[in-house]
């Protein structure tokens, strides 16, 4: 059964659970069976403490000594992220970016479908591109909702993507993954998160500074 979370659990938190499970998965494929909250935070610079304390908010995972079941807590993390199912996606935007990301093979293991490529230009439009045929996005709406898709990614030019996400929200979209380099307004009950390599950059430079 799913498990009942507290809204009160702050974001920063769930944030690091994807980090945990992808960890965790990396050492099911070594064979190992057991881990510990010192062992993981060795391998992602966070504390064993703020491990621990994240874990908490879930349930009791490890028994001081024994440590953490692997194979357990990889589905009892799969279960709060809710990826015990495959998520339909749709990925707007079939440019380069668009075509890369629609045609990642990682997606499908981790528990989302790329389901669909839509693009507004019209020289685009029907071409296939990897595994996709592109759609008209004056057919999105209208597949968005036939399909009860809740997740969309973004990888259309800045100028659009406020638009484009109007669009995908009165489709019934609750999440989208935006690449445009542009925030982009949506009701409260939609969650966005933003992937930008020239923002995660420019954080970087400031540490490049001589001493």
């Amino acid at each position: 059964m799913p498990l009942k979370l507290s809204d009160r659990i702050p974001d920063i938190v769930i944030g690091r659970l994807p980090l945990y499970l992808r960890a965790l998965t990396r050492l099911q494929q070594k064979d190992r069976d057991i881990t510990s909250s010192h062992e993981l935070g060795r391998r992602l610079g966070i504390s064993s403490a703020q491990i621990r304390k994240d874990l908490s908010h879930f349930g009791g995972f490890g028994k001081q000594g024994t440590g953490y079941q692997i194979e357990f807590l990889v589905d009892k993390l799969r279960q709060v992220l809710q990826i015990t199912q495959q998520w339909q996606v749709a990925v707007v935007g079939a440019g380069n970016l668009g075509s890369a990301i629609s045609n990642y093979a990682g997606f499908t293991e981790r528990g989302f479908h790329i389901s669909w490529l839509f693009d507004a230009d019209p020289t685009k439009v029907g071409k296939q591109i990897g595994d996709f045929k592109v759609l008209p996005l004056d057919d999105m709406e209208q597949m968005v909702k036939d399909n009860n898709c809740q997740i969309a990614m973004l990888a259309v030019p800045a100028e659009y993507a406020q638009e484009v996400a109007n669009k995908l929200v009165e489709a019934g979209v609750r999440a989208i993954l935006n690449y445009a380099p542009i925030n982009i307004n949506v009701p409260e009950h939609v969650m966005v998160q933003y992937i930008d390599p020239v923002v995660h950059m420019q954080h970087m430079t400031y540490y490049l500074r001589d001493e």
